[in-house]
């Protein structure tokens, strides 16, 4: 594959974490048949909830998006950090179902037939702020459940995970929510779990300790209500790998099971990985690798609760996170990468693409090697922050160089347009329309501070402009971004020093390209390449 960007299938039976090096944060893989399924949070970013099918958990293909847009009337403009938290995906009695909480609205549920399909509208199950990390549980016994956990900065309190009774076709809840389990000793920020059912036991897989430097908990009892025995499963230990995080235990038809968990990286975002995962004898699951030198708690001088918590889990004789391991025995298949470039030859750009908030058919028009975005004005805000018509896609690749042809002659006076690498903050370049030709313009947004610098301004005949973003690594978590132009498409000019984008909120750093006015004119751009700069296999 030409335009690959990382491959994780090593081709010779091995594969190497991460198996997606993208922003597919809190991820939840279901296996139905031969086939894995994988979802993730999409936060305010549409369409949202991806669908990603495999065939050996290794390869992965973004395939559909189960939520095309966010019901509420006020995701018409971006609302940064909420949305869509959290998903998990199942299956049951011949239907897929995805439910995801809302820390404003409560906790939703969408489901289909054909997850490469539509997927019906979402319905909300409980109505409720804080109500986060929904997994939906169906007993052998007729009953249905949704356990979940509390976001403090909703509800005001956090480390517990709550469990309420739903209607079996899994649509509304029938009974009051209440706490299941308290993780605030041993386990604060206890959330996202994930519920099955083995023999006679009850397990849940649930993170703790916080996404940087926590732990990987599963608990088991054997009432659905508890009460609940705990261990430490997965830590970071001696590895590379921080704060394995919230995921999905998943098995194979031939009877091996392995873990997908995220690691945050960064302004790589929250990156997937796989864990080989065993049943020991005693009837908890060994996750990862053994670790040869655990952690003795009482040589480390603790102070606070949630330290003294995290030399606790780190001294457990648990596993830690594999690097490389040998792909689980089955097909196989072809390697796969996550996709950048677009030729926008489609009458839609590529699934890659999400917009910042509510998109709507007037934003673009595609097809023919060329994508036209309307010049919209912000819905809130001075700047790109509020716009929902900023197209964005996730960072897939350590190192790249990401380019493409502007035309701006049929935006009006005063209208811009361009490219940026949003995160933390955001930096952009981009040509405006003037009274007498066009200007070229670097942009700067960091906070409240936001500085633009006119790079060239000059009457023009051509309102083309070729421009490049290139990111090199500095360090595992961080990068710079050079931008830079050309008149030509040969000779490119640099505009400014790096530019250090960072993660934002719960997302990792993003590529973008925009358009933004009054609404009178548009600009267009040429195909979209996305070009690793250093060997995908190494």
């Amino acid at each position: 594959m030409k335009d690959a960007l990382w491959y994780s299938d090593l081709g010779n039976g091995m594969y190497r974490n991460p198996v997606l090096l993208c922003d597919y944060s809190d991820p939840d893989v279901i296996r139905v048949g031969d086939t894995y399924y994988m979802t993730a949070s999409t936060f305010n970013y549409v369409p949202g909830l991806p669908i990603l099918v495999s065939k050996d958990l290794v390869n992965w293909e973004l395939k559909n998006y189960a939520l095309p847009n966010i019901p509420e009337a006020r995701y018409a403009a971006p609302q940064h950090a909420q949305g869509v938290w959290a998903p998990a995906i199942r299956h049951h009695e011949g239907r897929f179902y995805i439910y995801y909480g809302m820390p404003d609205e409560g906790i939703f549920m969408v489901r289909t037939e054909d997850p490469l399909g539509e997927w019906e509208p979402p319905v909300c199950v409980l109505t409720g702020k804080g109500l986060i990390d929904p997994c939906p549980f169906w007993d052998d016994d007729g009953c249905a459940y949704v356990i979940h956990g509390y976001a403090k900065s909703r509800i005001g309190f956090k480390s517990i995970l709550g469990i309420f009774p739903m209607s079996w076709d899994g649509t509304h809840a029938i009974g009051e929510d209440h706490f299941l389990f308290d993780g605030q000793k041993d386990h604060p920020t206890i959330e996202g779990p994930k519920v099955h059912k083995r023999g006679e036991w009850y397990y849940i897989f649930a993170p703790a300790g916080g996404v940087p430097t926590g732990w990987q908990v599963v608990m088991r009892s054997r009432s659905i209500l508890g009460p609940y025995e705990d261990r430490v499963v997965l830590k970071q230990g001696s590895s590379p790998i921080n704060g394995p995080h919230q995921g999905a235990w998943v098995d194979t038809p031939n009877g091996e099971n392995w873990f997908f968990h995220f690691q945050s990286r960064g302004l790589y975002g929250r990156i997937t990985h796989m864990q080989p995962m065993i049943w020991q004898e005693d009837g908890w699951p060994f996750i990862g690798r053994k670790e040869e030198n655990p952690v003795d708690p009482a040589a480390v001088p603790c102070g606070e609760d949630a330290k003294e918590a995290s030399v606790r889990a780190n001294a457990v004789e648990c596993g830690i996170p594999v690097l490389v391991h040998k792909k689980p025995e089955g097909p196989v298949c072809e390697r796969t990468s996550e996709q950048g470039s677009d030729d926008f030859m489609k009458e839609t750009p590529g699934l890659q693409w999400q917009f910042m908030g509510n998109w709507t058919p007037s934003f673009y028009t595609c097809g023919g090697g060329q994508l036209r975005l309307a010049a919209l004005p912000p819905k809130s805000g001075d700047h790109l922050w509020g716009c929902p018509h900023v197209l964005t896609q996730k960072i897939a690749c350590p190192a790249f160089a990401a380019q493409t042809e502007l035309d701006a002659s049929r935006l009006a006076v005063g209208e811009r347009a361009g490219v940026a690498m949003i995160g933390g903050q955001y930096a952009c370049l981009a040509l405006e329309r003037t009274q007498t030709g066009y200007r070229l313009l670097y942009v700067l947004s960091e906070g409240k501070a936001h500085t633009e610098r006119t790079v060239w301004a000059q009457d023009m005949d051509s309102a083309k402009v070729t421009l490049r973003m290139t990111l090199t690594p500095v360090d595992s978590h961080s990068a710079g971004t050079v931008f830079a132009y050309s008149t030509d498409g040969e000779r490119f000019t640099p505009v400014a020093e790096p530019y250090m984008p960072e993660r934002h909120t719960w997302v990792g750093a993003r590529l973008a390209l925009y358009a933004v006015g009054h609404g009178e004119g548009s600009a267009a751009f040429g195909p979209f390449t996305v070009t690793p700069l250093e060997d995908k296999d190494e």
